[in-house]
């Protein structure tokens, strides 16, 4: 391959081309030198999409809407300490997030009423958007179990007004079977293979092929207690933010083959804008890395009755 891939392992560049094949693994690595935008989106606990345009237009600040999520905004003309000087960031009024990252709450599609476990929580961003979409009206359990990591969650909790939300300290891998929840989200721990940053010139000490294995790992056993404390007939998120197979497709397949659950179709308006990667389990989807997106894959299961 003719690029300058200096910052990128070259074990991943062969294992994307051994997936994916050259074509695609073109597209990945372009997507990995790609500068994104600053994205948020805004927390309906606390103000709605107009306030919020009303405030950037009068900042004079540029922006696109994402068509298929009205609370979802890309910043045209400002980087990230600008937006962080705005009194609707101060104010936990808008989140600043990815747009691969808004969509696992989405494709859940949370209710309200229910009870529902968020699995590897912090910093918090999937966590406030549960509880933003359920309106606060759902019994969400956010799990997190180092000590910093949780500080930072409870933090993004207090500020973004998400009342509902119970959080505890644990190894989601350790929780007692006699848990059982209506809906979860389970944003696994991952290798980060869908968002190398190319300018980080620690990404070839830090992506090995060692924390992949540990993902891996990590990744089974958490998928496994999920499936447990899946009340029977209810449905489940499963993602990363990486796109390797191994670390996707293959973690579902264990599982799929001993446990009683299935895919679900993923399903939802504006899926076909999206820059997907072609995936080995129907129905999943993983989002090729790109100006707008970070690499990602999301797959919705359901617990058989």
């Amino acid at each position: 391959m003719q690029q300058d891939n200096t910052n990128i392992p070259s074990f991943l560049i062969e294992m994307l081309e051994k997936q994916y094949g050259e074509d695609i693994t073109k597209k990945i690595l372009e997507g990995y030198k790609a500068k994104r935008p600053v994205t948020f989106r805004v927390n309906t606990l606390k103000t709605n999409t107009d306030t919020v345009e009303r405030i950037l237009n009068y900042e004079g600040i540029i922006y696109e809407k994402v068509s298929y999520d009205s609370n979802a905004f890309i910043i045209k003309n400002a980087r990230e300490n600008v937006i962080k000087e705005l009194d609707i960031y101060k104010n936990g009024e808008i989140y600043l997030q990815s747009l691969s990252s808004m969509l696992p709450p989405v494709i859940l599609d949370p209710k309200e009423g229910t009870d529902i476990l968020d699995m590897a929580a912090a910093p918090g961003g999937k966590t406030t958007q549960i509880a933003a979409l359920t309106n606060n009206k759902a019994n969400i359990t956010a799990c997190e179990m180092n000590k910093i990591r949780l500080e930072r969650l409870k933090y993004n909790i207090e500020k973004q007004g998400a009342k509902s939300t119970y959080v505890m300290q644990v190894d989601a891998r350790k929780i007692d079977d006699l848990f059982s929840f209506d809906q979860i989200l389970l944003d696994a721990p991952c290798s980060g293979s869908g968002t190398i940053n190319v300018d980080n010139l620690k990404t070839n000490n830090n992506f090995t092929l060692k924390l992949i294995e540990k993902s891996v790992k990590v990744q089974k056993t958490l998928l496994e207690k999920a499936i447990k404390i899946l009340k029977p007939g209810k449905e489940m998120i499963y993602s990363t933010c990486s796109i390797l197979s191994c670390e996707n497709e293959e973690i579902l397949s264990s599982v799929l083959l001993k446990n009683k659950v299935e895919i679900v179709n993923i399903e939802f308006e504006g899926i076909k804008e999206l820059p997907l990667l072609p995936t080995k389990i129907k129905g999943t989807l993983c989002i090729c890395p790109t100006k707008k997106y970070e690499g990602f894959f999301v797959a919705k299961l359901k617990k058989y009755k």
